[in-house]
């Protein structure tokens, strides 16, 4: 059955899982990955603004588009680490129809689970990960859990750096690090049938703050990145006072790099801190027998895109995508 809710309490009633903007469940149903019941919420009202709040901070509804987003002169000013990577993210098509709720709760893109004809456990008809001991060579570097293939939020790894929050329906507000686990389970986020993302909450913006974001891809557009790092600096005179750095690509889940963090603030803002920090990003690296050549990516992805933020961190690009 497809139906289309007008409120949030018809979605919930629903208990099927969601359409918005389309641009990943539209592709699934196509391939026979996914099949009904299906509830359209686009038309729920209250979901598609931003908004500022009393306390310094933005709340994004679930609706708002991504390009809405890196196209918002506001959030370009005040949190340059998530509208570089709304601009940059798959094509300006996809970036016009992807929501802010959907696009955090996308599914893998494995070649397994996308294939109708392979079995996978996130569909329910194998009992272990097929690319473990298949072809993984797009594959996590760090081996959290039991699916080996990376999370495709970009957005969800921006999100981290900024602590963000999200409202569920039934459960309140969730911070987005709890919507994707600690990478030991096959799902690919946390919510429950009947739950929906209503909103997105962002804290009051620090000062000073420089941003950036870069992405390794096997082609120059439209292709889903190897790796990818969001990065949040605050220097003041010439000192790292605040530094969140996060990574996407590269594991099950989108995650934080803490011992970069660690290493970086309090320090000089200078190449020699930037480049010893980066060496600390793999730490907790387990690459797979096909992906051990990403862990020298991660680390000189993590480098160039320290240096980007500190020399540039602006939040809109100098080039059109």
């Amino acid at each position: 059955m497809y139906t289309k809710a007008n409120n949030i309490e018809e979605v919930v009633a629903s208990g099927a899982e969601l359409r918005a903007g389309g641009t990943d469940i539209q592709e699934r149903l196509r391939s026979g990955v996914s099949g009904l019941p299906i509830v359209d919420i686009q038309d729920v009202e209250g979901l598609g603004g931003i908004e500022a709040r009393d306390d310094g901070g933005v709340d994004v509804g679930a609706l708002v588009s991504i390009s809405q987003v890196g196209e918002h002169s506001g959030l370009r000013a005040a949190y340059p680490a998530l509208t570089l990577p709304a601009q940059l993210l798959a094509t300006p098509q996809a970036r016009s129809r992807g929501t802010m709720g959907g696009v955090l709760c996308q599914r893998t893109r494995c070649w397994y689970y996308r294939n109708p004809h392979m079995g996978c456990p996130k569909k329910g008809n194998a009992q272990e990960c097929p690319s473990r001991e298949g072809n993984h060579e797009f594959g996590v570097v760090f081996d959290f859990g039991p699916c080996v293939y990376p999370h495709p939020s970009s957005i969800g790894a921006a999100l981290l750096t900024y602590d963000a929050t999200i409202t569920v329906t039934g459960r309140g507000e969730i911070t987005v690090a709890e919507l994707y686990g600690d990478g030991s389970s096959y799902a690919d986020h946390q919510l429950q049938p009947g739950e929906m993302i209503t909103h997105i909450h962002l804290p009051a913006p620090v000062a000073g703050e420089q941003g950036a974001y870069q992405r390794l891809m096997s082609r120059a557009l439209a292709e889903w990145p190897l790796a990818e790092v969001v990065v949040r600096l605050v220097i003041n005179a010439g000192t790292i006072e605040l530094a969140r750095v996060s990574i996407g690509g590269v594991a099950n889940i989108p995650f934080r790099l803490t011992e970069v963090e660690e290493a970086l603030e309090g320090k000089p803002a200078t190449d020699e801190v930037i480049e010893a920090a980066a060496k600390r990003a793999t730490e907790r690296a387990r690459p797979l027998p096909q992906t051990g050549y990403k862990v020298a990516m991660v680390e000189a992805l993590v480098a160039s895109t320290l240096l980007d933020a500190r020399d540039r961190g602006q939040g809109a690009l100098d080039f059109a995508m």
